[in-house]
């Protein structure tokens, strides 16, 4: 079996949680209205549709310290993230291939050139971002596509003949991967005519199918990737959010006033919870599929290989949290305001009680 042939592309996705929000309507003047990469025909699939259309720029093609050149472009999402693509032609064999996902994917190269075209870029668009973040989250993903495979032109041909390689690529490792862990990674395995395959891990994807069929898989692993993102993002909000609440109910659980200090916090909780409620919406429903159910399917597998599902699990679990201890922060409140109302009118009715005897007296 030949060992050469196989044609392609690697397409490396480094996305970051930059702000709140994007005004895309303000990023397609400043960059002059380009909004499509060269490289990418398509903001997205015609049957795969965003309710805010991502804006996509093409940047100038940039060079790895090894020499290997890349064709650059950002995607902007309104709810706040930014999707650094580097993309590079491919041609080779199955051991060249291997050894590159095992590098590429080990490296942090990728992370530090994107960071570097990420600060550049902002600086210029910081006027559409709404409230920008101090420090980025961060999600990195590699799609090896192959469009040509000399040897195989069946999926499940490739499957059987090339799993070994596939799920070595897929896990950017070097060295045969056990048995039980083999078949882990190609359950993840997905066709739908019999000339492709796509095989989706939690930080890399094989892709054999056309230029225009791999359009559509990439744009949903990368939309799952921006969904992680927001979702980590929440979670550390909501981490962070209650750990401040209950400190300062350890704080001020005691005392004749204690209820009393609980309106500010239970105000900043609710303020939060209809914020993260907000967004979390909002990325949930960014994207639609209208009619098309397979890609709806392969979705939903990127998502979970990639946990989308337990971060929003978890981000769910702490809104339920936070919102129980909204109410038990409120009834703190209104227990104290009782007492204190309830103390007023015994004081009022023990001062007029005192003129009415002192009043009997003279």
């Amino acid at each position: 079996m030949s060992e050469t042939g196989l044609q392609g592309a690697i397409v490396v996705l480094n996305l970051y949680d930059v702000a709140d929000e994007i005004n895309l309507g303000e990023v397609r003047q400043m960059i002059g209205g380009t909004t499509v990469a060269p490289a990418f025909k398509h903001p997205a699939p015609e049957y795969v549709r965003f309710e805010r259309p991502p804006v996509i720029e093409p940047l100038p093609p940039v060079s790895l310290p090894t020499g290997e050149r890349l064709d650059a472009a950002l995607q902007y999402y309104d709810y706040g993230v930014v999707s650094v693509l580097l993309h590079f032609n491919f041609a080779g064999d199955w051991p060249t291939l291997q050894q590159l996902a095992a590098r590429w994917i080990s490296s942090k190269v990728f992370d530090e050139l994107s960071r570097q075209i990420m600060r550049q870029k902002l600086e210029q668009l910081k006027a559409s971002l709404v409230k920008p973040y101090e420090t980025w989250l961060a999600e990195d993903y590699f799609v090896f596509h192959l469009h040509t495979i000399a040897e195989c032109a069946s999926g499940a041909a490739l499957l059987q003949q090339r799993g070994n390689e596939i799920s070595q690529i897929v896990r950017g490792e070097s060295v045969q991967l056990a048995d039980l862990e083999r078949t882990e990674v190609l359950q993840g395995a997905m066709s739908y005519y019999p000339n492709d395959l796509t095989v989706v891990g939690w930080n890399a994807a094989f892709v054999f199918d056309t230029e225009a069929g791999a359009e559509t898989t990439i744009r949903l692993l990368e939309y799952a990737n921006s969904q992680l993102l927001q979702f980590r993002h929440y979670d550390e909000i909501l981490t962070n959010e209650l750990a401040d609440v209950y400190d300062f109910l350890d704080e001020h659980r005691s005392g004749l006033l204690s209820g009393w200090r609980m309106r500010p916090a239970a105000t900043r909780l609710r303020t939060m919870l209809l914020d993260v409620t907000e967004l979390t919406e909002r990325t949930h429903n960014a994207l639609k599929f209208v009619g098309d159910m397979f890609s709806a399917r392969l979705y939903k597998l990127s998502a979970t290989k990639i946990g989308v599902p337990n971060y929003q699990t978890l981000v769910q679990e702490k809104l339920h949290a936070a919102d129980e201890l909204y109410d038990f922060v409120i009834e703190q409140f209104h227990q104290a305001r009782a007492f204190a109302l309830e103390f007023i009118v015994v004081l009022i009715l023990m001062i007029e009680l005192f003129f009415l005897f002192t009043g009997k007296r003279t």
